[in-house]
């Protein structure tokens, strides 16, 4: 572990941050300074359909305005595709990841009615797990695009041998900061993609990969990603890697109780600053000093 605790926000330059972004940065800021800790920047930028170099320029705005600082070099993940092609190998090495071919319609179509996974989406019914080689590489040859799904029973069944059948838990810290282990469940994710068709990752293998490449022990993040951490675990535990301490925050509602997005355009915190509105203001409208 290292010397000092190390923290870090890692936002997706895909749109703007809105002031639930602004909540996480400001608490694991705020948490390492607390702890004489590191505070790291990583831009979350392996979508390059939907990066923009405006988007970035704006996250490093934003973040000064708030009064925030961090070490330099910023990660940013597009650099880092060999890591997580070399994850991704080991992973295919043990056993435990597979090609999937099947579309969104079709996975739609098979899987079993009410079977969701933690983000809502159909719980994969298996459609490619166990098919011929034959299959597969005429799939290949044809040119179809690939996902790579992880085999979840196997996956668990691996797990459960390096930690000595264990059980696989987690560190979260509360609102007031006192740790709580959590039994993560991961096979509620079912078989999930680890490496995406469009892009050579996926959140959840960049997400664990990076953490431990920058000696991350902090990990703070909003309640909608708690789920998240199970799968999390669950790599890091196949993977050999250190385990972070979690903490997830509440989720920033707009007066329908719906949840902050970029992709619904909510109020932004360059909107904000265009409006008068000061940082100290933004601070006291979250409850954070």
């Amino acid at each position: 572990m290292p010397d000092r605790p190390v923290f870090r926000f890692a936002p997706s330059p895909n749109g703007e941050l809105h002031i639930g972004h602004a909540l996480s940065a400001l608490i694991g800021y705020q948490q390492a300074r607390a702890a004489g800790g590191r505070f790291l920047l990583r831009l979350e930028d392996i979508d390059a359909a939907r990066t923009r170099p405006e988007f970035v320029a704006g996250i490093l705005e934003d973040l000064r305005w708030l009064g925030l600082d961090w070490e330099e070099p910023v990660l940013f993940q597009s650099t880092r595709m060999p890591a997580y092609r070399a994850a991704a190998r080991q992973l295919e090495t043990m056993g435990l990841l597979y090609p999937c071919f099947a579309t969104r319609s079709e996975i739609e179509a098979a899987a079993c009615a009410g079977d969701r996974d933690p983000d809502g989406a159909p719980l994969y019914p298996g459609l490619w797990k166990g098919r011929p080689q034959r299959h597969i590489d005429d799939a290949l040859a044809a040119g179809r695009p690939c996902a790579w799904r992880i085999d979840m029973a196997a996956a668990l069944r691996t797990a459960a041998v390096i930690l000595r059948m264990r059980p696989l838990t987690f560190v979260e810290l509360d609102a007031g900061g006192v740790p709580q282990i959590v039994e993560a469940r991961p096979e509620r994710w079912g078989d999930a993609v680890i490496v995406r068709k469009d892009v050579a990752t996926s959140y959840h293998l960049s997400v664990v990969v990076d953490d431990a490449w920058q000696g991350v022990t902090h990990v703070t993040r909003g309640r909608d990603l708690y789920a998240a951490t199970d799968l999390h675990r669950l790599l890091q535990v196949l993977f050999d890697l250190p385990e972070p301490v979690y903490q997830h925050h509440r989720l920033i509602v707009d007066s329908d109780g719906r949840k902050l997005s970029k992709s619904a355009h909510d109020t932004s915190l360059r909107s904000l600053r265009k409006a008068g509105v000061g940082a100290d203001e933004v601070r006291r409208r979250l409850g954070v000093g």
